[in-house]
């Protein structure tokens, strides 16, 4: 089981920007896919943005065009960055890996403990 350490939230203002960065335990080099959900209170946990180790990506409709996921392979980290933040992108954010693709559903892999990211003016 991959160990994961995110960084990055706090309160911004709408419209602000920050970058969340996940650190890995050991080489994410071989897991496919990496990337953040969020989970915001009274709702279910959703998944924001992928990244595959063939640098393709998948967005939230909601998110995209705002958000950029990037990852170092040589580093073992996944980053997000989140421009153009709205009040409902309140929620906490958990970096996920070895997220599964199948049948076009999601199923996660191992997470993060998660950190708070709060829009609000």
């Amino acid at each position: 089981q991959v160990q994961l350490v995110e960084s990055g939230g706090g309160l911004v203002q709408p419209g602000g920007s920050l970058r969340l960065s996940c650190a890995a335990s050991e080489s994410i080099a071989n897991i496919y896919l990496m990337g953040w959900y969020r989970q915001a209170t009274g709702s279910q946990r959703e998944l924001v943005a992928a990244m595959a180790s063939t640098e393709s990506t998948y967005y939230a409709e909601s998110v995209k065009d705002r958000f950029s996921i990037s990852r170092d392979n040589a580093k073992n980290t996944v980053d997000l960055q989140m421009n153009n933040l709205k009040p409902e992108d309140t929620a906490v954010y958990y970096c996920n890996a070895g997220i599964r693709f199948e049948h076009g559903v999601f199923y996660a892999g191992d997470w993060g403990q998660g950190t708070q990211v709060t829009v609000s003016s």
